[in-house]
């Protein structure tokens, strides 16, 4: 009979689990319903914008039956998320390849970036929330307060703009376009990719510092931290051993809302930094009308958005065993 509780406690996550990732499903379902008809709404289309201005009605009506933009749009959204559903989004109107193909010569340099960003975001940000924390009231909370509040109401292309002025007008440090290319070795690679992560980092640790403190904060004040104090536990050791395994779940969350921002902020940073990424490849399938691509695009973001997001969940599902049991 010891062993019942901690099943039911299983079978109640897993379940949980399993409501969080329908919900999930029938949500990207919905964003995908979303982006579709947004892409409809966008006024011109890929046919006038490959022929341009002088094309003549004829030439234009051609091209689009070539593309099957003449198809009514219920048909169209039906193939293209049949498509999706089976790992081919169909094929790119201005590449004339299929998008798979474009998006793979993309898709591994934004990876890179946000895994970079989050290679320096995420540290900086547990270390400044929870020393903030810890020195709660004092000069250096209301410092590290002051200075994430500060970072958070800069907009990240005022960030890109600066880095720019500084890192390679003024001091000649970094360069200003950012360069990626496969055959670049790590150091000049880190060196052309600098000046984005230094942008995207600076709002994400903002964010993510601030959630992190308010989690460490939340325990510092339970019974169990005021016992461990009483007892003559240092500190640090408190944080590390007690707060830190039941913050666990909104320090996650925070993490994962904070990350979820690289999907919004890298647009306009790769737009700024004209760095080969995914973001950038989906502005200029905006501008050239490249519909089967830009629905792709905004249906990966979405998806990271929502992975992001269940992680968060069922990392609180599994460590709060309250939520196991309502």
């Amino acid at each position: 009979m010891a062993g019942a509780p901690s099943t039911s406690g299983a079978k109640t996550a897993l379940i949980l689990t399993a409501k969080r990732f329908a919900s999930s499903l029938l949500t990207l379902f919905l964003v995908s319903l979303t982006i579709f008809v947004i892409a409809q709404l966008l006024p011109g289309d890929a046919a006038q914008e490959a022929l341009g201005q002088s094309a003549t009605p004829q030439q234009v009506a051609a091209l689009r039956h070539e593309m099957g933009l003449d198809q009514p749009a219920p048909v169209r959204y039906v193939n293209w998320l049949t498509g999706m559903l089976s790992g081919d989004p169909g094929q790119s109107l201005v590449a004339n390849m299929p998008v798979a193909d474009v998006i793979s010569t993309r898709l591994p340099n934004s990876l890179l970036l946000a895994a970079l960003t989050a290679l320096v975001a995420v540290p900086a940000a547990l270390a400044i929330g929870i020393g903030s924390a810890m020195n709660r009231g004092g000069r250096i909370d209301r410092a590290l307060n002051i200075a994430t509040l500060s970072m958070v109401a800069v907009p990240e292309f005022l960030v890109a703009t600066l880095a720019v002025l500084i890192f390679s007008v003024k001091l000649r440090w970094l360069p200003s376009i950012a360069l990626a290319s496969q055959d670049m070795d790590w150091s000049d690679y880190l060196r052309g990719v600098a000046m984005p992560v230094l942008s995207l980092s600076i709002v994400v640790i903002a964010q993510m510092a601030r959630m992190t403190r308010a989690a460490v904060i939340d325990q510092m004040d339970r019974p169990y931290v005021e016992m461990a104090l009483l007892k003559g536990v240092a500190p640090v050791r408190i944080v590390m051993k007690h707060i830190m395994p039941n913050a666990i779940a909104p320090i996650v969350n925070a993490m994962a809302l904070s990350l979820s921002y690289l999907l919004g902020g890298a647009v306009i940073v790769e737009t700024i930094f004209n760095y080969p990424g995914l973001a950038s490849l989906m502005v200029n399938a905006v501008t050239s009308r490249d519909m089967p691509l830009l629905q792709a695009c905004a249906m990966i973001f979405c998806a990271a958005y929502l992975i992001l997001m269940l992680i968060a969940d069922v990392t609180a599902i599994l460590a709060n065993p309250r939520l196991r049991a309502q």
